[in-house]
């Protein structure tokens, strides 16, 4: 039987999956913690890859979403799907790279908060950052995560392939799904994923920034169980 696995974000861990693992039940989905136990993204999808046997439909956000796509280029016979959701195929850019060694900065100095807390305003559409309890459970497992995990997270998210080099390559269902107000990751990110595939699904989740699985459960639900349904979780 096809596994149906969760790839959290950076930081991020089960909460952020909470909506998908009641709303697709059925598909008996699993939250992996690979991201949470390795250093690189190319070390992490292989640990998911001898974490789970047989076939798997992986489906990312953001880092996980990078972790998605570096397993499938690994061992490309056992994906049944990709679901990639607010993430990117583009190596890490140099201005990304200079906030993010800044902002590991601070993390070392233990200053997570001051990093964490002004990022609400980029990782979530307007609307929803006025969602008080939305923003608080984002925030409690970033926090929880650690400054010793944001560290190693970020600097794997720094180091990480150029997934564009073999997508083009990728022959299983792929869906795409990206918030279009996400001010971390620009929706252009999405169309040149969806560009380079072969059989693709491409979806703009109104009103909703970077966090789609928080923001927009409902959408995600219902794009993933259609996609799921159409024989990819056989």
């Amino acid at each position: 039987m096809t596994r149906l696995v969760l790839i959290p974000g950076l930081a991020g861990d089960a909460v952020m999956w909470r909506a998908q693992l009641d709303g697709l039940r059925d598909f008996d989905p699993v939250v992996t913690d690979v991201h949470t136990n390795h250093t690189t993204i190319p070390s992490m999808a292989a640990a998911l890859l001898a974490e789970h046997e047989g076939p798997l439909v992986l489906c990312g956000a953001s880092m996980g979403g990078m972790i998605a796509m570096e397993a499938a280029r690994q061992s490309p016979d056992r994906i049944a799907g990709l679901a990639l959701l607010g993430t990117t195929a583009r190596p890490e850019s140099e201005e990304m790279r200079k906030l993010r060694e800044t902002a590991i900065g601070f993390f070392e100095q233990g200053r997570v908060a001051e990093v964490i807390e002004p990022n609400v305003r980029f990782a979530f559409h307007p609307e929803s950052a006025m969602n008080q309890e939305l923003v608080a459970d984002y925030l409690e497992f970033v926090m929880r995560a650690g400054a010793a995990q944001l560290i190693r997270q970020n600097r794997a998210v720094i180091e990480r392939p150029d997934a564009r080099e073999h997508l083009p390559r990728l022959r299983c269902p792929v869906i795409v799904m990206h918030g279009d107000s996400d001010g971390l990751v620009p929706f252009e990110h999405a169309s040149e994923i969806a560009s380079m595939l072969a059989n693709v699904q491409l979806f703009a989740v109104p009103r909703c920034g970077h966090m789609l699985t928080m923001e927009q459960p409902a959408f995600v639900n219902a794009a993933l169980e259609r996609w799921l349904r159409s024989g990819i979780a056989a």
